[in-house]
């Protein structure tokens, strides 16, 4: 299709495109992918560049251990894969992402703030962990939301007190990779924790990235990767955003005895709890950006991938998208119309209000103001795991008449933005975007279509 598109065209094809993009990142087919199993050999394509293969025969059992949104989806892939060769298995997912499994326990638990199941499903991995030994598989499966759904707070420190600093750095604008090293140093689990436990078994791990660079140490908080933060990074980051005083007592004191050699660091590069262990990464945001670049172009749109890589306060990236849009109407750089601008990452949102929304849908209604009145403009940004923020939604869609459409309704758009209150006001406009669980998850998705 090539030429000039409705309005109810170009929103109905930015919701196709991305969908093509989270199909793309289904971890089970890329690990059917990765895989291959004959009578006694196990091989595994750890990247586009290297295969390992695994005799069969050397191992007395084969576990299954995992955390993340995805974990349920790739444990069923597993299953499928080595059927009765796996000995038992134990998984960690979040609430309603349950999915049938035959050899492994599954334990739903809280994200983005830890909980006690979550905990509790921590301490048991940690003890099937501790009781392998040299003639041992283990296959870790972990995707986004694993470091909450893998709590396992560090000795002095209780969950409380986690949950309570999740909710802080959470809150204060932290980007993943600053959350995440808080998180590995205030664990038993992350930050190479679950590799020390786990040796000397070998261990193969599979990563679905949710985080910009896609860097193995902190996708999850590199529960089986070497982590090269320390307890002085982490001081400095509570210390970056005024936290020092918000933070417990108790984690004050563990990471203030951490920074001064009186507490263990987190396995380091080098050791050898890392001898035996081999990490694959499976899928990221740029796998998922270029099956949506395909599909907008099979529908006629001049496409460009703007980065996979974008961060900082939304609403500073729904201007500069913004203006990338005003800029193809106006001059068509950096492409031509009809055209297709994508761009994924993970931006943060510090909040000010006490509105219910996420990061998505408050990108959509700050980009709605801003592209008021330009026709025509389709803009959609969702969550690639089907959750954005505290709700059900997956994000939302704006285009350029949402503004007015909204001021008609009685809505104040500038009001709802102000309160962090997106999700009412796409709700009522009937503009959310709603996927359910995808089972999947490397960030955002932005779409901005122009015709």
């Amino acid at each position: 299709m090539v030429g000039t598109f409705s309005l109810d065209e170009m929103r109905r094809i930015a919701r196709d495109i991305f969908l093509k993009a989270i199909t793309a990142v289904d971890p089970s087919k890329i690990l059917k992918d990765r895989i291959r199993i004959g009578k006694d050999y196990l091989s595994v394509r750890i990247d586009e560049n290297s295969e390992n293969i695994f005799d069969l025969k050397a191992f007395d059992n084969i576990y299954l251990a995992g955390a993340g949104k995805a974990s349920n989806l790739m444990a069923q892939a597993a299953e499928e894969i080595l059927g009765e060769r796996i000995t038992k298995g134990i998984i960690i997912t979040k609430y309603s992402h349950r999915l049938p499994l035959k050899k492994t326990e599954i334990i739903e638990a809280g994200h983005p703030i830890p909980d006690q199941n979550g905990y509790a499903g921590a301490k048991k991995i940690q003890t099937l962990l501790k009781e392998t030994g040299p003639k041992d598989l283990i296959i870790f499966l972990l995707s986004g939301g694993g470091s909450a759904l893998l709590p396992f707070p560090a000795e002095g420190i209780d969950l409380k007190e986690k949950q309570e600093a999740t909710q802080l750095l959470l809150d204060c604008g932290a980007d993943i990779k600053e959350i995440n090293t808080i998180r590995k140093h205030i664990s038993q689990m992350k930050g190479g924790w679950l590799a020390k436990w786990a040796y000397p078994s070998t261990v193969i791990g599979f990563i679905l990235s949710d985080v910009v660079g896609d860097r193995l140490d902190v996708i999850g908080s590199g529960p089986t990767v070497p982590d090269p933060s320390t307890f002085e990074e982490a001081w400095e980051i509570l210390k970056k955003y005024d936290l020092l005083n918000e933070i417990s007592p108790s984690i004050q004191k563990y990471l203030n005895l951490g920074k001064k050699g009186k507490k263990e660091e987190t396995p380091k590069p080098g050791e050898i709890v890392f001898k035996k262990v081999y990490n694959s990464l499976i899928g990221s945001n740029i796998l998922a950006l270029r099956a949506a670049e395909k599909e907008a172009k099979s529908f006629g749109f001049n496409t460009l991938i703007l980065s996979s890589s974008i961060i900082g306060e939304t609403r500073e990236a729904a201007l500069f998208h913004s203006a990338i849009a005003k800029e193809v109407i106006s001059s068509g750089n950096p492409i031509p119309k009809p055209a297709c601008l994508l761009s994924g990452g993970e931006t943060t949102v510090t909040i000010k209000g006490d509105g219910l929304g996420g990061r998505n849908q408050e990108f959509t209604l700050a980009g709605a103001l801003e592209i008021n009145g330009i026709e025509k403009v389709v803009l959609l940004s969702g969550g690639t795991d089907g959750t954005d923020g505290p709700t059900d939604a997956t994000g939302a869609v704006a285009d350029h008449t949402t503004f007015q459409r909204a001021i008609s309704m009685g809505l104040n758009p500038k009001a709802h933005l102000n309160n962090n209150d997106a999700y009412p006001f796409f709700q009522k406009l009937g503009d959310l975007l709603i996927t359910g669980p995808t089972q999947t998850n490397v960030m955002d998705i932005r779409i901005l279509l122009v015709d």
